[in-house]
């Protein structure tokens, strides 16, 4: 019996080199590769942000639109007087 063991350890570390560890290998890098593509709660959650954005878009264009209206409006003001001039003769 105690001639067997190196046999078994050598059979061991064979079959962990050469089977085991190339298998452990190719399912990890089929798992990443699954990965690489979106899954559907991500699809989901991308389009949402999506769609945030584009309305957050929208509401920065028509604050920028208002405040734009609202400098021209006070520049036109300031260049009027506030109350109108008489001339006398």
């Amino acid at each position: 019996m105690e001639e067997a063991w190196p046999f078994v350890i050598a059979l061991v570390s064979v079959v962990a080199i050469f089977i085991v560890f190339p298998a452990m290998v190719f399912h990890y890098i089929t798992l990443w590769r699954k990965q690489k593509t979106l899954q559907p709660d991500d699809e989901r959650m991308l389009e949402d942000l999506w769609r945030s954005a584009k309305a957050m878009e929208r509401r920065i264009e028509t604050m920028e639109a208002l405040i734009s209206d609202h400098e021209e409006s006070a520049a036109r003001d300031a260049r009027r007087p506030l109350r109108p001039e008489r001339f006398e003769d």
